[in-house]
């Protein structure tokens, strides 16, 4: 059977299990009973106070929480205009409704539009059930927004995981800090904190390990704070500690004794411990603190330093420390480079190869970057060691590679039988899991011949990244990749990787190649070098090949090819070749 309920009247049906705590004021008790009687009747379960005049109400009001007020329309000395006019001056969301015998419609109104929820004739108290459940429900609905808009303010500043302040509060903390010490000249210190080990727990263990170590180390770092600290997770596994009035002595001793904690904190997960421990930059801030941006970055400078250094260190930032203007130089870098590779402004040049044996037919040159800043063509020895520090080397790699692989199809080198082109990659890039299949999609969107490119990487970052190195060029060769290792023997421990790296070329590092012809010691390097490769089943590449007499010599050691100024220098492509 269909209810007989109009819809408004469904939703305004309200089951309270709790005792509604309702404040009447009104001058006669028996019309009090009579609401009471009314409600109870209804269903509900009111507790009651009643009161009169000006002085009981405001007292009634400030020392008890009400749900609703009902207030007759006229007492002495006392009317609902008054009443309504006290209620919403000391609580402006609290309900009120006008409960009356001899109110017109107009004055209803009227108390309506001064602040009322509604008015009831005392003849039809019926009708107050749904009146009281109306504005009960308005409440929790207010309540609940009430609730969300402080919820929402308070996520604004704050982080959800540690509920410290997030790095937005903690920077414009920073700012008003910055303005104190140049008025009052007062002593602050900006300390910077990373984890050592997040990346490791974060891998092996997943997120959830992860932010529980957060939270510990967050705990270990309250211990420290004093009320006039900020204490901030600012991303990740970075922490920021704004010290207020606190000379450098005191900073440094606080950092110490945070290392030592973080240090001790015994953390495992699923009985797997790990030993936990966290770098630490610091800067101070003063007169001379130009803006918040500039300090956050000495202190991220001074943090990577005491990283550099072997991490779970204290690093306190100096202007005139040759290391860290290096570091601000790598900073402008960074930022440069992204703007770079968003506008397009990187190039391609190509410097041949030339083969030494009759045996090694077709072209040979590997592709090299340089980057276009200023109307001038800037060297990679300026901008990859940024790119290296800051992990941007993966997008640079990507960029060489597409646009390589878009070069060889529009010319037609990519589907020729002979020749090989190579590609330097970075050691980060082999640790980046899509660098991979974004290759092979290129590879299939150009429809270049795999055989004719052939990657190459220095023999260091190979050995620094050797697992990965050796999945990703087995992976490579297997698509039908060719593999180089570059700057090879500037580690004599290398050989012996050569039975674990699987290449097909070996660059030898051309600092051996340029004196072989005056010194006895780099011509046998280079010599071992040729025959060893060789009795290993790959081919050799001479690097800074820069005269006859050198590749001469080179053509008589039985090395395959060579590369160098004395052969071709490195040119911009040159479309439709």
């Amino acid at each position: 059977m269909e209810s007989t309920k109009r819809p408004n009247e469904q939703e305004q049906v309200v089951t309270v299990n709790k005792a509604l705590q309702i404040l009447i004021i009104d001058d006669s008790e028996d019309d009090a009973l009579l609401i009471m009687r009314a409600l109870r009747k209804g269903g509900l379960r009111p507790e009651y106070l009643q009161v009169e005049g000006e002085e009981a109400l405001r007292a009634a009001l400030t020392q008890h929480s009400w749900d609703v007020v009902i207030s007759d329309h006229n007492m002495p000395g006392l009317t609902s205009q008054d009443t309504i006019s006290i209620v919403k001056e000391i609580d402006p969301d609290m309900p009120v409704i006008v409960v009356s015998g001899t109110i017109e419609e107009q004055i209803g109104v009227q108390a309506m539009q001064t602040g009322a929820q509604d008015y009831v004739m005392k003849d039809n108290l019926a009708r107050l059930i749904p009146v009281i459940q109306r504005e009960l429900q308005a409440t929790e609905g207010r309540q609940a927004r009430k609730e969300a808009e402080q919820n929402l303010h308070y996520l604004s500043f704050h982080d959800t995981l540690t509920s410290l302040l997030n790095r937005k509060e903690f920077e414009r903390r920073l700012r008003a800090a910055v303005d104190d010490s140049k008025i009052f000249d007062q002593p602050n210190v900006l300390m910077y904190l990373d984890l050592d080990q997040f990346k490791i727990v974060n891998d092996t263990c997943g997120h959830v390990a992860g932010d529980e170590l957060l939270k510990q180390v967050t705990r270990t770092l309250q211990h420290h704070i004093r009320e006039t600290d900020t204490l901030a997770r600012l991303g990740g596994d970075e922490f920021g500690i704004l010290l207020e009035n606190t000379s450098k002595e005191r900073a440094i001793a606080l950092a110490e004794r945070i290392r030592q904690d973080i240090k001790d904190l015994r953390f495992s997960w699923q009985d797997k411990p790990f030993a936990i421990s966290i770098s630490c930059g610091m800067v101070a801030i003063n007169k001379g603190t130009s803006s918040v941006h500039e300090l956050m970055s000495c202190a991220d400078m001074a943090c990577y330093a005491a990283k550099d250094k072997g991490r779970d260190g204290i690093q306190w930032y100096s202007e005139d420390d040759a290391e860290y203007n290096q570091r601000r130089n790598e900073m402008q870098w960074a930022s440069k480079i992204k703007q770079a590779l968003e506008e397009d402004r990187f190039m391609l040049y190509f410097q041949p190869m030339k083969g030494l044996q009759p045996s090694c037919e077709g072209e040979h040159g590997e592709f090299l970057v340089r980057l276009y800043e200023d109307g001038g063509l800037v060297p990679p020895g300026a901008f990859i060691p940024a790119a290296e520090r800051y992990n941007l080397m993966p997008l640079i790699d990507r960029w060489v590679v597409e646009n390589v692989f878009q070069y060889l199809a529009e010319s037609g080198l990519g589907k020729k039988d002979e020749g090989t082109f190579f590609i330097n990659l970075s050691g980060t890039s082999l640790s980046d899991n899509a660098f991979f299949n974004d290759i092979r999609k290129l590879l299939k969107q150009y429809d270049i011949k795999p055989n004719r490119i052939c990657l190459e990487i220095t023999e260091t970052a190979a050995i620094d990244n050797l697992t990965d190195a050796v999945e990703f060029i087995t992976e490579i060769r297997d698509e039908g990749f060719k593999f180089a290792l570059d700057d090879f023997g500037v580690g004599m421990s290398s050989f012996s990787y050569l039975k674990t790296i699987p290449v097909d070329y070996l660059k030898i590092d051309g600092s051996f190649v340029q004196n072989l012809l005056n010194d006895p010691i780099d011509k046998g390097i280079v010599e071992a070098c040729n025959r060893i490769s060789h009795a290993a089943g790959l081919q050799t590449i001479a690097e800074f090949v820069e005269n006859q007499e050198t590749e001469d010599a080179l053509k008589a050691m039985g090395v395959d090819f060579g590369q160098g100024f004395g052969i071709a220098k490195p040119g911009p492509l040159k479309r439709g070749r």
